[in-house]
């Protein structure tokens, strides 16, 4: 559906799902010139500040009388949303990392600033929340920068304590580098006006991003000795810091476990114990991502049954209608 492109801030490095070349206009901001036009042959071209350079363009703009196509694609996104609670709702072995990110999301304190790891935390923190007017997100640029979840919350903190500060990381990056930085909160959480910092860990014991990038990209099984890791006790090492600890192995204790955390006096990890088989898949896949993922399963993926029962879950409720 997209006519024109707009590219403002970002070098976009998943070409794949840009439109095809010559099916739409394109027009870029960026402040560095190296960045623009290497994703999309670009007709317009704007080096500058993304937000200077938005403030000239807005006057601009001319408002169309016609609104069919924009209702018709606030229809399609009511739609998607529907199905992305569907998936968040499906069971999964304990918890589905979805629902975690899908109940946290209209409790978001107002003002709050998030942050997310590289791995599969990025997916859903991408998919499941709807993040308001006023409140400030960041993930690390190009996905490039390992564990920066929790080492951008504390600089939330210390930028602006008297906000809440969220992290929303896997249990590789908290093995990596979280552990140690929540020493770091054990020190300093005193110091803030509002000490509350609350780090959601998705424990599933595995290195689950590059586990399913191997399965869809490279056709390769899971292989246990590189991307199975500990079983981490991360919300009773959080309670031997001096922190709140919170774990979470049922869904029906989700909201629950939301509600104490944002009502804690102090910094909060909540622990969940997630299924690492969900699939990370985006929306649609490629017919080559699909033969890969095959491929991965055939040649006997330790995961394989856990596997299938969840991608079919997913899958399904792209095509089943959802009431409201």
């Amino acid at each position: 559906e997209c006519d024109t492109l707009l590219m403002v801030g970002s070098d976009f490095p998943y070409s794949e799902f840009l439109p095809k070349e010559g099916h739409a206009r394109g027009v870029q901001i960026d402040i560095d010139g190296r960045l623009l036009s290497i994703r999309y042959p670009m007709e317009v071209n704007l080096m500058g500040d993304s937000a200077e350079t938005l403030r000239v363009l807005i006057p601009l703009l001319k408002r169309k009388e016609d609104r069919s196509w924009r209702q018709m694609l606030e229809k399609e996104i009511e739609e998607w949303w529907k199905v992305l609670e569907a998936r968040a709702m499906n069971s999964a072995n304990p918890i589905n990392p979805q629902r975690m990110f899908w109940e946290l999301s209209p409790r978001l304190p107002d003002n709050c600033i998030l942050s997310s790891d590289s791995g599969s935390s990025a997916n859903w923190y991408a998919r499941d929340l709807k993040i308001r007017r006023g409140m400030m997100a960041s993930l690390s640029g190009n996905l490039a920068t390992m564990c920066p979840g929790v080492p951008y919350a504390i600089a939330a903190k210390f930028c602006f304590p008297d906000r809440v500060a969220i992290a929303l990381v896997g249990d590789g990056a908290m093995q990596m580098l979280g552990n140690n930085e929540m020493i770091t909160i054990s020190k300093y959480w005193k110091e803030w006006s509002n000490p509350l910092l609350v780090i959601l860990v998705l424990n599933n014991r595995d290195l689950n991003q590059v586990t399913w990038e191997q399965r869809v990209m490279s056709g390769d099984p899971k292989y246990e000795a590189s991307q199975d890791i500990p079983d981490f006790p991360f919300a009773r090492y959080a309670e031997l810091l001096g922190l709140r600890g919170i774990f979470v192995d049922k869904p029906e204790q989700i909201g629950e476990a939301w509600e104490q955390a944002f009502a804690s006096d102090r910094p909060v990890v909540v622990e969940a114990y997630t299924d690492p088989n969900v699939p990370t898949l985006p929306p649609h896949i490629s017919f080559k991502e699909a033969e890969a993922f095959s491929k991965a399963l055939i040649k006997g993926d330790p995961e394989e049954i856990g596997i299938i029962r969840q991608t079919f879950k997913d899958a399904i409720e792209s095509y089943l209608p959802h009431k409201k």
